[in-house]
């Protein structure tokens, strides 16, 4: 029995496998077998990627020196971030911190808010993720990420609230399947600014639960808060650096965050790294004040090398745009497979990152408290077979794509046939219960 306390990536007692080396967009299995890493939103360049490898190597000649001291290379990491990544958007940005984490990132960003607002409350919409640290933590509003303890035998032993969150609705999108409410977006958003008039921050996320942004929803939203006084937080952990297709997924709509918080992509998947990216409007209320927080290990001298490393790979923007032409590709084959398995009941998503939600319960009643692995994890265990580990954020239904940027036309066929195998349990399951 393993010493190591985990929660796994799909739910479920037993681990699905046990990685003992990556390459490319392969875990490498300890018995032997090469399988095609599907789900992987920390590794936009792969396993062993020769530029991040060099730059970890390199890194280990740096000083060791924390965040509270000035070093030019951390300094350099930030311009990086600004002249590459925000390249199209520097007539707006004004300064980037550094954090350990997305999951870090948001959480200083949210106190940040309230702090310069001096207001408490803040916002996210149904169904967010925003990570498990402090303030990110409560506004993961997925009943499963609750950061507290699931008791195997049924219930939950939550985490005590730290802030009021108010919900606002989900944005309802699908390249496949039905969606739920087919109102117009202002009417389905109807007192949106009301709601926000005492939030501090409202932080939107593109991805998680399966929703997908559209720029109209985004606009909607970030005006709302705009006028109610409430900083709108851009949360770019999973989309932001390349996986949306574009820079960043906010860049489909017109309007622009006060605060943009990154992670996963942002070190390569070399080292953990998030950051908090602040407009110049904010910035400006910034002069007479300090930012009362610190932490020895933020932009650790492996997190800049590896960030460094990682803008350099992306600076020329063809693996972007190589991810902008997978999307076609995505949407086209899950769409075909979905039509395939009367077990789908919604596709949808962007660039490389593409959720599958299977017929089955209401979302908002799941919260990982039984033994029994559900449907997704064992449909993942199947696809397994077919050659590729696919992930479903411990949901219960869902699973979710997101391979490496780099995976070629074949690889990523592979994927998706692997998902196409998995799903046949599903299928025969989904017609024994409408039997």
């Amino acid at each position: 029995m393993s010493r190591l306390l985990q929660t796994g990536l799909n739910a479920g007692k037993d681990p699905l496998i046990k990685v003992i080396d990556g390459e490319g967009v392969y875990f490498v299995l300890a018995d032997g077998r090469r399988l095609i890493d599907g789900s992987n939103t920390g590794g936009p360049l792969g396993h062993k990627h020769p530029v991040m490898v060099e730059a970890m190597k390199k890194a280990a000649s740096n000083p060791v020196i924390n965040e509270g001291w000035f070093w030019a290379e951390r300094e350099a990491a930030a311009e990086d971030l600004i002249d590459i990544a925000f390249g199209e958007e520097k007539s707006w940005v004004g300064a980037v911190r550094f954090f350990l984490s997305g999951s870090e990132a948001n959480d200083l960003a949210l106190t940040f808010c309230q702090a310069l607002t001096g207001r408490r409350e803040l916002a996210t919409r149904e169904r967010a993720y925003h990570g498990m640290a402090g303030l990110a933590r409560q506004m993961t509003v997925q009943p499963h990420w609750h950061g507290g303890l699931a008791l195997q035998g049924g219930g939950s032993k939550p985490v005590p609230s730290q802030a009021s969150v108010r919900i606002l609705p989900a944005p309802v999108n699908a390249k496949y399947g039905g969606v739920s409410d087919n109102r117009p977006l202002a009417e389905r958003m109807a007192g949106t600014e009301e709601i926000l008039s005492s939030v501090a921050a409202t932080i939107i996320d593109y991805t998680q639960g399966g929703i997908y942004y559209d720029s109209g929803y985004q606009d909607y939203v970030a005006n709302a808060a705009r006028k109610a006084g409430s900083l709108w937080i851009a949360d770019e952990v999973v989309t932001g650096l390349g996986r949306s297709g574009r820079w960043f997924a906010f860049q489909g709509g017109e309007t622009r965050p006060d605060i943009v918080t990154l992670g996963k992509c942002l070190a390569g998947g070399s080292a953990p790294a998030g950051a908090v990216v602040m407009s110049k409007d904010v910035v400006d209320q910034m002069k007479d004040k300090s930012w009362q927080t610190y932490s020895t290990f933020r932009a650790h001298p492996s997190a800049v090398s590896a960030i460094r490393a990682y803008l350099s790979v992306m600076a020329d923007g063809q693996i972007i745009r190589r991810v902008k032409e997978l999307e076609t590709r995505m949407q086209q084959r899950l769409v075909e497979i979905a039509r395939k398995h009367p077990s789908v009941a919604r596709v949808d998503g962007f660039g490389l990152h593409w959720t599958i939600e299977l017929h089955g319960p209401d979302w908002r009643h799941w919260y990982a408290d039984t033994i029994e692995a559900p449907i997704a994890s064992r449909v993942a265990a199947q696809a397994i077979e077919a050659g590729a580990v696919i992930g479903t954020s411990g949901e219960q239904t869902s699973l979710f794509l997101a391979p490496s940027f780099i995976i070629s036309d074949d690889e990523l066929d592979t994927l998706i046939s692997a998902l196409d195998h998995g799903l046949e349990l599903a299928d025969a399951e989904f017609e024994r219960g409408a039997a």
